[in-house]
């Protein structure tokens, strides 16, 4: 069975009822997600003793705001619109990726998951397969010089890719353009006070290698096919992971049926049991078993 034969067997108001959106749940979340960096950038901030040991911490629960900007282009966490469009817009701002730009970027993903030459995440070299590619991949530095240079040729009124209507290029150059400002703003606190740079940059930096990693087990060697059983991975791991990701370690799942908001998918998983082809046993046995068979 392929993933839209289970689509269509499901019951019809079980399927509705997975797709409902709440306000309070979203909210409840990301009141948890944004009080964890909040208390971490205080400590930090103060400079507590052994302050230094947060900024790891910190860093994971800011780069891991990439998985509730992920959810906002489905335009899921929230029920209210302009919620999950200002949480996007936030997210994308604080993690240097353009929330309306990124939106076609992942569309495209959903629409041509893992088909060779046609999703963008291949196309951008997201599934490394030598060791120098590996541990460069994982640095995150693709990650920032990519972003640097998609802002900057955005707002120059490049191309902004294929996935990209003619009709919205006019959108993501003006975005591109306010993101600079804002930028350009927050460098100006460097005059003052290097504060930004202990509790966001460097935060960052040290926190991105651990959202690669996890995002490398969503489709990394999985099949270039259409049947999203065969060509995502669920991955099976603990609760603070399923937090920090917003559920989205059920990745199977989410492709499957992407209207899920991220408090169902786990009632999704137990809808869908039997049926996964590709999972792993945490992503301490999918890197194990990844890197095994690196060139």
């Amino acid at each position: 069975m392929d993933h839209k034969t289970f689509v269509a067997q499901l019951d019809r108001e079980k399927l509705a009822d997975l797709q409902v959106r709440r306000d309070r749940m979203g909210l409840w979340h990301l009141f948890r997600h944004i009080g964890i960096i909040a208390v971490l950038a205080v400590f930090v901030a103060v400079g507590f003793t052994f302050w230094p040991l947060a900024v790891l911490p910190l860093g994971i629960a800011l780069v891991f705001l990439f998985t509730l900007e992920h959810e906002a282009t489905h335009k899921t966490p929230f029920k209210s619109e302009w919620l999950n469009e200002v949480v996007g817009h936030v997210a994308g701002f604080l993690i240097l990726q353009p929330f309306i730009w990124f939106r076609y970027f992942h569309l495209a993903h959903h629409r041509h998951t893992n088909i060779q030459g046609k999703d963008p995440e291949l196309l951008a070299g997201h599934k490394p397969e030598t060791w120098r590619a590996y541990v460069w991949h994982v640095s995150g530095l693709p990650y920032w010089i990519g972003m640097v240079k998609q802002i900057l040729g955005n707002a120059a009124g490049r191309d902004p890719g294929d996935y990209v209507p003619a009709s919205a290029h006019g959108k993501v150059k003006r975005e591109a353009q306010r993101l600079l400002g804002l930028y350009a703003l927050a460098l100006t606190s460097f005059a003052f006070t290097d504060l930004l740079l202990w509790i966001w940059i460097l935060p960052l930096l040290v926190g991105m290698p651990f959202l690669r990693l996890y995002l490398l087990a969503e489709h990394g060697r999985c099949a270039f096919v259409a049947n999203m059983f065969e060509n995502t991975r669920t991955t099976y791991t603990n609760r603070i992971v399923r937090f920090l990701a917003w559920n989205m370690p059920y990745h199977v799942e989410h492709h499957a049926i992407p209207n899920v908001p991220f408090h169902r998918l786990p009632d999704l998983h137990q809808e869908m049991k039997g049926h996964h082809k590709v999972t792993s046993q945490g992503y301490s046995e999918f890197t194990k078993t990844y890197v095994k068979d690196l060139g």
